[in-house]
């Protein structure tokens, strides 16, 4: 439901743009003509995110681990690299503050059942954006590409785990990410909302150290899961 309502937020977007600055029109005028000649170009993006973990079991359980995803916030900048008409070189580091809260069953303990995992990324993603031929003042596209995460409250150096209270995962993260967007030329700058599949490649969980946790024990992977909505103004 929540990523049905970034989608619908992302349309309603586009709607406001079109009614307010006509660039849905038949015959709109042309605004930014010569933009994307540029060879560099700079911008910042603002957004929101949902993160998740995908977990696999050692041996099947009882029941699944709980997670409940909490919408955070994106901000970062954009740096774009023209290669040539239709492809673009981006980097695009941000910071990214989320919440996912783990329930695990089998405990009488509220404070034993509970694992709240507070993030602070880092986020260093470097894509591929391929552009379809603009059209007015419109241009879609597709991103894909690679990404480095470090996380900030990953708990890694930390010898305490989850007997004293302490979710601890790996600091850094590689991940691989699709999406797909829409270029708006307004008359002053350029507006691009995008939603974007965040898919990490890596076991980031640091098991307890009795290996017969009943937190981590059972848990072969856990790799994060994310979508994100970024509005990035040029």
């Amino acid at each position: 439901m929540k990523r049905l309502l970034y989608f619908t937020l992302l349309l309603m977007s586009f709607q406001s743009f079109s009614q307010t600055k006509g660039i849905f029109s038949k015959d709109p005028i042309i605004n930014l003509e010569n933009w994307d000649k540029q060879r560099v170009y700079w911008g910042y993006f603002l957004g929101f995110n949902s993160y998740d973990f995908k977990v696999d079991y050692i041996n099947p359980p009882s029941k699944n681990i709980a997670i409940n995803t909490v919408t955070g916030f994106n901000v970062g900048l954009v740096g774009d690299l023209r290669l040539q008409e239709y492809i673009n070189l981006r980097f695009e580091p941000g910071m990214y503050y989320t919440e996912r809260d783990l329930t695990y069953s089998g405990f009488t303990k509220q404070t034993d059942a509970e694992r709240p995992v507070k993030s602070t990324y880092l986020h260093f993603p470097l894509l591929l954006k391929f552009s379809s031929k603009r059209v007015g003042n419109v241009r879609p596209f597709l991103v894909g590409g690679v990404s480095s995460t470090l996380n900030l409250s990953s708990n890694s150096k930390t010898v305490d785990d989850n007997y004293q209270q302490r979710f601890r995962v790996k600091s850094w993260t590689n991940n691989y990410e699709v999406g797909f967007g829409i270029d708006l030329y307004l008359e002053y700058f350029k507006f691009s909302p995008s939603i974007r599949g965040v898919f990490g490649m890596n076991d980031e969980l640091i098991r307890d150290n009795n290996p017969n946790s009943p937190w981590t024990g059972n848990i072969q992977s856990m790799k994060t899961r994310a979508v994100f909505i970024n509005f990035t103004f040029h």
